[in-house]
Order: C-alpha cells, then sequence, then structure tokens
C-alpha cells in the first residue's frame, strides 16, 4: 500500500512539473512577442509631420525662371572658289606624261604601247626590295617585297619599275634589267639597271 501511494505522488509530481514547463514556455514566449511588438510599433507608427511640413515647404517655393532659348544664327553655304582654278581633290603631284616620239635615225628601242603593265610596274625600282631566289624545274625566280609588304615573284622577261625596266638575268645576287628611258631630247634609249639582294 505504502508503495502505491509512492507511486502515485510520483506521478502527480511530474504531472506538475511538466505543466510548470510549459507555463514558462508559453509565458515566455509571449513575452517576446509583445516586446517585438512594441519595437515594431515605435518604428513604423512614429510621426511623418515633419517630413511632410518639409515636402510642403519645397511645393510651396515660388518657381524660377528659365532662361530663354539663344536665338539660332543662319546656316551659311561656303562655296569654295578658287581664284587659279586649282582642284582641292587632285593630287599636287603629277608624274610627267612619258614621252612618246619614236627614236629618230638609227631605229633605236622604244617601248611597246601595246604591252599589257605588269604590277611591279606601278612601284619605282628604288622602293623595290629582292628578297631572295626561288629555283624550281630549273626555273630561277626572284622574290621581290613591295613598300606595302607585298612578296611577289619574278622571272627572266617579267617587267620591273616604272622605267619599262624588263629582267634580263637572276642570280642570287642580283636582278639585272634593261630600261627604256628617254632622253632629254624625247629619244629613246636603253639603259642597264638592277636591284641587288637587300642585306
Amino acid at each position: 500500500m505504502r508503495g502505491v501511494q509512492l507511486l502515485a505522488s510520483r506521478r502527480v509530481d511530474a504531472e506538475c512539473c511538466s505543466r510548470s514547463a510549459v507555463g514558462g514556455k508559453t509565458k515566455l514566449w509571449r513575452l517576446l512577442a509583445a516586446t517585438a511588438f512594441v519595437t515594431l510599433s515605435g518604428c513604423g507608427g512614429g510621426s511623418m509631420s515633419d517630413l511632410e511640413s518639409y515636402v510642403n515647404e519645397v511645393l510651396s517655393r515660388p518657381g524660377g525662371k528659365i532662361a530663354p532659348i539663344p536665338p539660332l544664327e543662319p546656316y551659311v553655304v561656303y562655296t569654295y572658289q578658287s581664284s587659279d582654278g586649282v582642284d582641292p581633290f587632285e593630287p599636287f603631284f603629277q608624274e610627267p606624261p612619258e614621252p612618246t616620239t619614236v627614236a629618230a635615225t638609227g631605229g633605236g628601242p622604244a617601248p611597246d604601247p601595246n604591252r599589257n603593265k605588269e604590277e611591279l610596274e606601278g612601284y619605282s625600282l628604288d622602293s623595290l626590295r629582292m628578297m631572295g631566289t626561288l629555283e624550281q624545274d630549273e626555273t630561277i625566280w626572284g622574290i621581290i617585297r613591295t613598300p606595302d609588304g607585298a612578296i611577289h615573284r619574278v622571272q627572266s622577261g617579267n617587267y620591273m619599275g616604272r622605267n619599262h625596266g624588263k629582267i634580263t638575268h637572276i642570280s642570287e645576287e642580283k636582278i639585272e634589267l634593261t630600261e627604256i628611258v628617254a632622253d632629254s631630247q624625247g629619244r629613246w634609249q636603253e639603259r642597264p639597271a638592277g636591284l641587288a639582294l637587300a642585306e
């Protein structure tokens, strides 16, 4: 009997402890919720009268005047008028035309006016550089570089330079040509020329 009473008292004590623990947790949650509500109400529910008064004060200020747009000056069309008739779009320097007079008595050489010009004839001989040679099928080719960096290959019989220079021989050190130039009287004559291997 005494053991039954002891067990019953222990059960009552356990129930009381559990109820007090649950009640303590509930009270703690209620306290935290109240604190958060007070804090949030203090942040969000404050007076905005000072902000509203500032906005009203700014809106009540008198507006300023905007400066008028300056008048636009009329566009004056400029017309180019040259006193000596020089066209500004023409190059300042033009090469003199080649003489058309064929050699007089003696039947000297003359360039063929019907021959199609080759690409390297558009460059002066001094501006071209010999870079080396290439041999293929017992044919020796000269390797030429133009001022713009393009590489060309030539062989005997090709033309180079602006003086109707025809290639007569190609060696590892030099390209030999025969040019046809006009003398002071407009008569054509041949002269040797060459392009040495660039160092």
